[in-house]
């Protein structure tokens, strides 16, 4: 007996019961604990959702417990000998006297089955592009057999006495196309250029064929090219670096700061890629003042304890001299020697530190492009670390193209061009996002308008009154002294310093010092500052003609303030709107709708759109991906890639291979009194459409459940829809029809059946089986459910499959 009134029952520890998926009785452990247990048992789980998969698990394995609201309703039914409840429990409860028995969903899945989909990083590259998320009517979309159409919306049509809902694209002429949900993986968004200047195709009249085939023609062409480089890498056994675990904790301690989780996957891949025996080539793309730089003097700090040397190439002197002083603070309490090869060098000391580096006595060298010529020597280089790439010429990427086949190549980025992304994304090159802005960062607040003194002034006034610093982009040399002159007028107590390209290079460091070390609080500027040092006090920018400038370059000009935890504030300064160019407006467009910080990826997929996607190895940044939109380019690249890769001829003119078609003869769709908002559905339907095998099936079941209740029938059958779709597709099934009376399945031209067992069934049950015709299997029985017909097509699908 306890002492406080509570009564202590004789507990035994749960027992582990999990299912071993791939057993002949899965649940064979479950099983036998029920058949020996003499008391009641309660199963727990931790939601809704996962109430429901289980309830199937169960049935699926001849367990049918009832369903309990709670504990208490529970206790009150004696009678119930199998119980099912929700209830978040870690772990089971086993009494003895009386038996009882609480099963908890870890004993059956192992430990921590659940958090694991709640942090999952949701930031897949692919997804993000792929989503119809930003599907309004009237956008251009891709279907794979038809072409570009423009979206229209979902209808619900009745087909044959079943309900169904359709997505209507319409094309030339008025055309319309309906395409069943359950195919929405056919559709894709339409990127590659803007939705004005998108094709729109004429429905059956052969264009899109030929549109197809010559950009095949050419995707076969540069998946060659691609591989070509690629294997030349990967034939190249790269350096292992072995790493001493002791070390590189002491130097990852002494990082001031707690590390974000999308730095820390960061960090994790890039050592991971330097152990690995072949030559790294990573992006990480995080945004300004993200923690790139960290990501990188880890792996520097990994090269050089292994006794290679590092690179680090910056596009600008003043980012040379930052980074140095930041690699010297962050190695001071290593044995490391980090040198600088800039302009700000003497002749005397560039030839001392040149001299030091063929010896092998640099350990890390920082520089701009002047690390790129000839007579910059390497004792061995172990790896190279790019900054910002887009702002290198061309000829300089080509250099640094010849290194990566022999060195690791490290490249961050803020914003990452098209062509670096389009390499990312075909997943040449491994691509990091790190997304999450540093704890206390608070995103820049943009503000887009005309040119109005009173809101410059006012701008001005306030961060001068809180003691800050202010830059004023006016990107033309020759006007510039008349527009210090203007602002000293509007903000009359401002200390007012003016930097440019075309000034010596000396007298421009000085200014950005004086600016550094706050001996000037308005900095009248070009673009020169775009990758320039970092001002923790500047948090206002002015720029003005915004619509002149890139969207990566707005980007980047917009992430020079905001670098500490104080409120920061972007004026864009535009004409009016007719004056500006179509493609100005998209671009300031999407530099205020992506304000929340880490939008350097998505703004990457809007230059996507807006400059047409980058043809990946050409140097025209455009061109085939313009005809067939640029998911179906990167489908049909990677399947020339695959080919090729298994010694096949890529044959791109055939389409794509998208499982079988099913027709159940039972509405599969989400009704609208379940989920009214048309384009929460899309997206549904799109992930569902997608998914890429049972488990990410069942992982959405539990997410639906969760959001908006118990399923209704016609989304279970959606369901089960494409679960049997997923089984089939290995198979080889052309199509699989079920309805009341049996139904039939067609065979494609090389399904993976084994014949033996076929025969064997037709013979063993002849009134049920028979073929028809070469590939076709009919059955005959009484299926009176969607539940019942899914049921007997998996078993047939096990039974034949070879």
């Amino acid at each position: 007996e306890a002492g406080d009134g509570g009564v202590n029952f004789p507990s035994a520890p749960p027992p582990l019961l999990p299912f071993q998926a791939r057993a002949e009785r899965p649940a064979a452990a479950l099983e036998e604990f029920l058949a020996n247990f003499p008391g009641r048992v309660l199963f727990a789980a931790e939601s809704a959702g996962r109430r429901e998969v289980l309830l199937e698990t169960l049935r699926g394995h001849g367990i049918k417990p009832t369903v309990c609201e709670s504990w208490a309703d529970f206790l009150a039914r004696d009678d119930l000998r199998l119980a099912l409840t929700v209830a978040p429990l870690e772990q089971g409860l086993l009494l003895t006297d009386p038996p009882l028995a609480i099963i908890a969903e870890p004993q059956l899945y192992g430990e921590r089955a659940r958090q694991t989909r709640r942090r999952a990083s949701n930031r897949d590259p692919d997804a993000i592009i792929r989503n119809l998320t930003d599907l309004n009517p009237g956008a251009p979309v891709v279907h794979e057999a038809h072409g570009i159409g423009r979206y229209s919306g979902l209808e619900r049509l009745e087909v044959a006495g079943i309900d169904g809902e359709f997505v209507v694209v319409e094309y030339a002429d008025s055309d319309r196309l309906y395409v069943p949900v359950a195919s929405l993986h056919l559709l894709s968004r339409y990127t590659g250029a803007s939705p004005e200047s998108a094709p729109l195709h004429k429905l059956g009249s052969g264009q899109w064929e030929k549109v197809r085939r010559k950009a095949a023609e050419q995707v076969s062409d540069a998946a060659a090219e691609l591989l070509d480089l690629y294997a030349r890498r990967e034939a190249r056994p790269g350096h292992a670096f072995s790493l001493s675990e002791a070390d590189y904790a002491a130097f990852a301690a002494a990082f001031p700061f707690e590390e974000t989780p999308d730095q820390q996957m960061a960090i994790d891949a890039v050592i991971a890629d330097l152990r690995a025996g072949r030559p790294m080539d990573r992006v990480v793309c995080g945004d300004v003042g993200f923690g790139k730089t960290e990501v990188a003097m880890r792996a520097a700090f990994v090269a050089v304890q292994d006794g290679r040397q590092v690179a680090v190439l910056t596009p600008t002197t003043l980012l040379a001299q930052q980074h140095y002083q930041n690699f010297l603070d962050r190695f001071a309490d290593w044995p490391v020697r980090v040198e600088l090869l800039s302009r700000f060098r003497s002749a005397k000391q560039q030839a001392e530190t040149l001299q030091a580096l063929a010896e092998g006595k640099v350990d890390i060298l920082i520089g701009t492009h002047k690390l790129l010529q000839n007579d910059v020597r390497f004792k061995n280089l172990g790896l190279t670390i790019i900054d910002e790439e887009h702002r290198f010429g061309v000829k300089h990427k080509e250099r640094m193209k010849a290194l990566r086949t022999e060195v690791d190549v490290l490249t961050l980025t803020a914003t990452p061009i098209p062509r670096t992304l389009n390499m990312a994304m075909a997943g040449l090159r491994e691509l990091s996002i790190i997304a999450t802005p540093p704890a206390g960062r608070l995103a820049v607040k943009t503000f887009v308008g005309q040119w109005n003194p009173a809101t410059i002034r006012e701008a001005c006034q306030r961060e001068l009154k809180r003691g800050g610093q202010i830059y004023f982009l006016h990107n033309e040399v020759d006007t510039i002294q008349r527009m210090a002159a203007q602002l000293a007028e509007f903000a009359p107590g401002a200390r007012i310093a003016i930097a440019h390209g075309q000034m010596r290079e000396r007298e421009l460091e000085q200014v950005m010092l004086d600016f550094y070390h706050r001996r000037c609080n308005l900095l009248v500027c070009t673009t020169i500052i775009e990758s320039g040092i970092d001002v923790p006090s500047a948090n206002t920018i002015l720029i003005n003609r915004a619509d002149k400038l890139g969207l990566a370059q707005l980007h980047q000009l917009r992430g020079r303030v905001g670098r500490s935890h104080h409120r920061a504030y972007a004026y864009l300064i535009v004409p009016p709107r007719q004056a500006m160019t179509a493609d100005a407006v998209k671009r300031i467009e999407a530099i205020e709708s992506l304000e929340d910080l880490g939008a350097g990826f998505m703004l990457a997929n809007h230059d996507l759109e807006i400059r047409g996607a980058g043809e990946l190895l050409g140097e025209q940044q455009s061109g085939q991906i313009h005809e067939v939109g640029f998911t179906l380019y990167m489908d049909l690249l990677e399947r020339a890639v695959q080919a090729l890769k298994a010694g096949r001829v890529p044959e791109l003119d055939r389409p794509l291979d998208h499982g079988p078609e099913i027709d159940l003869q039972s509405p599969a769709l989400i009704p609208d009194d379940y989920l009214p908002d048309i384009h929460s559905r899309l997206i549904l339907y799109k992930r569902i459409a997608s998914a890429r095998d049972e488990s990410e099936l069942r992982e959405l079941q539990v997410e639906m459940i969760d959001r908006f209740g118990l399923l209704p029938e016609p989304v279970k059958n959606l369901f089960r829809v494409t679960s049997l779709k997923l089984r089939a597709t290995p198979i080889g099934i052309k199509k699989i029809e079920a309805g009341l009376k049996g139904g039939r399945i067609v065979f494609g031209p090389e399904p993976k059946v084994d014949p033996v067992k076929l025969v064997r069934l037709i013979q063993q049950q002849h009134q049920v089986y028979k073929l028809d015709g070469k590939d076709k299997l009919r059955f005959i029985k009484e299926l009176p459910d969607a539940e019942a017909r899914v049921a007997t097509v998996e078993r047939l699908l096990e039974g034949i499959g070879g």
